[in-house]
């Protein structure tokens, strides 16, 4: 055999695996189409007895496996918002207490609403520190006044 006879030879045998590879690849993918209609109620038509309570049997396995992962994620959920719940309240409760502290204090104690924006519009532009604004800094004597924070 010369060499250009060989390499046809060669080629031909690709062909020939590519055909039988690409001829399986094409009977998988009928088949998995076939069991997908199955798994969807379709084209039960031609199976037996047996191949259907087969069927039914993997549905059912896999309707417990979804079952028990919804479950999983609804727990977790439940969880997660009985935590929220709880931070809320005390949220809530922190919050409550504030107000009724502040409708204690007389008025002459609070700052109005404009002063407040005033100290808020100063604070913004970083000419009090957020220490001196609350009535923490040492640059000025502390005073007993109480600051309502409005929004």
């Amino acid at each position: 055999m010369n060499k250009e006879e060989d390499e046809w030879k060669k080629k031909e045998v690709k062909v020939k695996y590519y055909q039988q590879e690409s001829a399986k690849l094409r009977q998988q993918i009928q088949m998995l189409q076939n069991y997908n209609r199955h798994l969807m109620g379709d084209a039960l038509g031609n199976l037996t007895v047996k191949e259907l309570k087969q069927l039914e049997n993997r549905l059912e396995r896999g309707m417990t496996r979804i079952r028990s992962k919804k479950d999983e994620m609804l727990i977790a959920e439940i969880e997660y918002l009985q935590k929220k719940e709880i931070e809320l309240e005390n949220e809530n409760v922190y919050l409550r207490t504030k107000i009724s502290e502040v409708e204690r204090l007389p008025p002459s104690k609070l700052v109005s609403v404009p002063e407040m924006n005033a100290i808020q519009a100063l604070a913004s532009r970083n000419f009090f520190s957020q220490n001196i604004i609350e009535g923490g800094g040492a640059t000025f004597p502390q005073q007993n006044k109480k600051i309502l924070h409005l929004g």
